[in-house]
This record gives C-alpha cells, sequence and structure tokens, in this order.
C-alpha cells in the first residue's frame, strides 16, 4: 500500500486543518483493529484496502493481480466524531446478495452494484457504499459484511512489490501525472480541476475515490494490460469513449458510484493489452477531453 499512500499524497489528498482536528476525535485504532488492517492516511482520511487475494481472476489469458482491478477499499472521513464513509468493495455474484443484507442491517448504504470488466472469470462485481454516522459502528457493519464473503479479512504481510517491467517516466511524461507501484501495477491517479463534493464534503481525492484511476499491469515485452476509470461529467463521456475506442481501448461499463454528488460524475472504466505506451498515448487522447488536472 505504500505506492499507493505516495500517489495520493502527490495527488494532493489533503484536507483543511479543520478535518485533521476532527479526526482526532475518533479512536482510529479501535477502527485499525475491527477491519484488520492499519488505515492508509491522507489528510485526515484513514483508507483501508481490502484486496481479493483470494480470487484466481483471468481476463484475455491475463491473470489480473489483486491491484490491478480487484482491490476493495472504503475510507473514512472525519466530520467532528462522526463520519462518512465511501468504499467500494469486489465481490463474486454470490456474494452480492448476503453482503447486501449485512449493510442494510447496519444502516451502511449501498449506492452502486456493477461490472467493471468484461470476459473475466470468475466474473467480479463491485459494490459501492456509502454513509454517515459514528465510525465505530459502520466499520464493524462494513467488517460483518464481508464476513459472509471470502474477502480475506486479515491484511497480508507486507513485501516487497515486483519491479514494474515498462518505460514509467514515458509512461508518466505522457499522462501528465507521476504514478506508483502498486504491488506490481502502475498506479496513476488524476483528479479533475473542479471540486467534487457529497453532501458538502470533499470527496474529489483519489484517497475517496473520486479521481481518474489508470492502472499498467506488465505483460511481456514493453506491454501491459491496462484498466480503471475515467471520472466524468455527463457532457465529456461521449468524447471519451471515441477517444479510447479509436485507440485500441475498449470501454468495459458507464455508470456511477455515488448518490448526491456534485458536480454529477459518471465513472468510465476500461481494458486493453498492448504496448503500454501506444496505451498511455490513447488514455492521453482520453483525458485530453476532460478537465482533468495535469502536474
Amino acid at each position: 500500500m505504500k505506492g499507493t499512500i505516495r500517489t495520493l499524497a502527490a495527488c494532493g489528498a489533503v484536507l483543511s486543518s479543520v478535518a485533521v482536528a476532527d479526526a482526532q476525535g475518533i479512536d482510529w485504532g479501535k477502527i485499525d483493529g475491527i477491519l484488520g488492517r492499519t488505515g492508509a492516511v491522507g489528510g485526515a482520511v484513514h483508507r483501508y484496502g481490502f484486496p481479493r487475494s483470494d480470487l484466481q481472476v483471468t481476463l484475455d489469458g491475463v491473470t489480473i493481480r489483486p491491484t490491478l482491478a480487484l482491490g476493495g477499499w472504503v475510507a473514512f472521513q472525519p466530520m467532528g466524531n462522526l463520519a462518512m464513509v465511501m468504499g467500494d468493495l469486489v465481490l463474486l455474484q454470490t456474494e452480492v446478495n448476503p453482503v447486501m443484507a449485512k449493510l442494510i442491517e447496519g444502516g451502511v448504504d449501498v449506492t452502486a452494484v456493477h461490472n467493471h470488466l468484461l470476459r473475466a472469470e470468475p466474473l467480479t462485481f463491485y459494490m459501492h457504499v456509502g454513509g454517515h454516522g459514528d465510525p465505530v459502528k459502520m466499520a464493524q457493519t462494513i467488517h460483518d459484511a464481508l464476513a459472509v464473503s471470502k474477502t480475506p479479512l486479515m491484511a497480508a504481510p507486507a513485501g516487497q512489490p515486483p519491479a514494474i517491467d515498462l518505460d514509467t517516466a514515458q509512461i508518466d511524461q505522457i499522462l501528465g501525472a507521476k504514478g506508483a507501484n502498486n504491488g506490481g501495477v502502475y498506479a496513476v491517479n488524476i483528479p479533475r480541476r473542479d471540486p467534487i463534493t457529497e453532501q458538502g464534503m470533499a470527496v474529489g481525492a483519489p484517497i475517496m475515490g473520486g479521481a481518474t484511476g489508470i492502472n499498467f499491469q506488465p505483460t511481456g515485452g514493453g506491454k501491459a494490460a491496462i484498466t480503471g476509470d475515467f471520472a466524468l461529467i455527463g457532457s465529456e463521456v461521449p468524447d471519451v469513449v471515441r477517444a479510447l475506442r479509436s485507440n485500441g481501448i475498449e470501454v468495459t461499463a458507464i455508470h456511477s458510484h455515488m448518490l448526491t454528488e456534485e458536480p454529477r460524475i459518471i465513472f468510465l472504466h476500461f481494458w486493453a493489452n498492448d504496448d503500454a505506451v501506444k496505451l498511455a498515448r490513447g488514455l492521453r487522447a482520453a483525458l485530453d477531453k476532460t478537465a482533468s488536472a495535469r502536474s
């Protein structure tokens, strides 16, 4: 997770000093204990990863690393002694209804359920969650919900990530953002220039899932499998679809993740396996159709 933390910080996942002060009123150690791992911290936000390391998912002959497309997570943003929670749980289709029942029982909202990929075996679904309230109670609800799936509930020991066998400097230059090695996957996060809020709270930073995320998994010979999601306003969607398709990048899903955010954000997921630099140029062509930040 260390590479992810660096990427989030580089992309400006910084909250106000008031929010940081609010975070001091929350017993984060208790939440860490309930969720079985220490959260990655960006400003006052604590984010907990739940990678589906128990699954072996393949797509077009590529064995997907958990950090490419199987990285479930939840993030808590303080509101005094309370918190806002947002997240994305990775589930098998047989796990969707049991997990949803536990979330509803505990008062955590389900804000979306959908695919991110096509042709993956086994097929995975993505359940987006949200809520406001007692962070300890919400953490317990999320734990209890994940417990009825096969999601690993204890974090694996941190290890040295595999090297990224790609020209990452050129990828950074093309995309206009600095990526990081996240478990053998080169992860690049690109926020929007305009702020995104949910019920008055900022959610546009990568740590809260409100930025464009692009992941490259090396597949040999300078090639990479890419996936992720563009964070778009509605008017940008058609041009981004055309830009990706014209550059050999498949559009695999277009949908919402949140319910009451402003402006309304549409998330567009994609997939390809080809020369990494070529794909980076195609992604840049799509980014040029958006109001994305550029470092």
